[in-house]
């Protein structure tokens, strides 16, 4: 009986060793990452990326461009906003031809005076304000007397032809309404009416006459390179070898070159 109770109490103490035993056979896991490190995240599997629908081909013709050619611009094409050619600055065209016709009266006494000239020059423009150059100028000159100076030997009137050179200078004042300043310088060989030592022969003299002119004018622009002007001069040389009258109006023509 005694064999039979100590054989059933080994049997349940090595029953209840059992759970110890097994547990002590599994070895803990060692943390070997630094201290202070997040913990490993468990690798997982991505997630399938969605597919990505594509339009299926169409036959159909891509939309024409909506661009209608416009008298500004032909082809249709226009500049941004703020950037059209107008707005770009045009080159300066520095030289240019300026001919001009000048009509002059003037009376004094008994003479009466008439001129007509015609000046062809060649300008330069220092800047789209200011310009100046050389020309030649041919002037017509008929001068007329009065009945009492016919009745003392004069005749009705006297034609002269007159030749020189000069130079202009002139400044736009107010460009955009075309008003500008004038000036000129002539040099011409001339023939003007005078009487011989005793007061009774009329006779013609030949002289070189310096004729000053200066004025203002207004000019008329009919493109991009053409203009016309009217200018009216005051004559600083009034006298006796005048040539030209008071006042000189000058009507002009400018032709921008190349």
């Amino acid at each position: 009986m005694k064999r039979i109770v100590f054989a059933l109490s080994v049997l349940g103490a090595g029953w209840l060793a059992l759970p110890e035993v097994a547990q002590a056979q599994v070895k803990p896991e060692l943390n070997t990452a630094p201290p202070g490190a997040p913990p490993r995240p468990t690798p997982t599997e991505p997630a399938p990326r969605p597919a990505v629908p594509v339009p299926a081909p169409t036959d159909e013709p891509l939309p024409a461009p909506t661009v209608k050619p416009t008298p500004n611009s032909p082809s249709g094409l226009e500049f941004p906003k703020g950037t059209t050619s107008a707005d770009q600055p045009k080159p300066l065209r520095r030289y240019f031809l300026y001919s001009n016709f000048g009509l002059g009266y003037n009376g004094y006494g008994d003479i009466s005076q008439f001129n007509a000239s015609i000046a062809p020059a060649i300008g330069y423009r220092v800047t789209d304000r200011f310009a100046f150059g050389p020309g030649i100028s041919y002037s017509y000159t008929n001068y007329g007397f009065s009945r009492y100076l016919q009745s003392r030997g004069y005749p009705k009137d006297l034609s002269s032809n007159n030749i020189g050179v000069k130079a202009f200078a002139q400044y736009m004042l107010l460009k955009d309404l075309g008003i500008f300043l004038h000036g000129e310088y002539e040099v011409t060989r001339a023939e003007y009416p005078d009487v011989d030592a005793s007061g009774t022969q009329l006779i013609t003299r030949r002289t070189i006459v310096r004729t000053p002119l200066a004025g203002a004018g207004y000019r008329q622009q009919f493109s991009d390179r053409a203009a016309a002007d009217i200018s009216i001069l005051y004559n600083f040389n009034d006298g006796l070898s005048d040539i030209y009258g008071q006042p000189v109006i000058r009507f002009s023509f400018l032709f921008d070159l190349k």
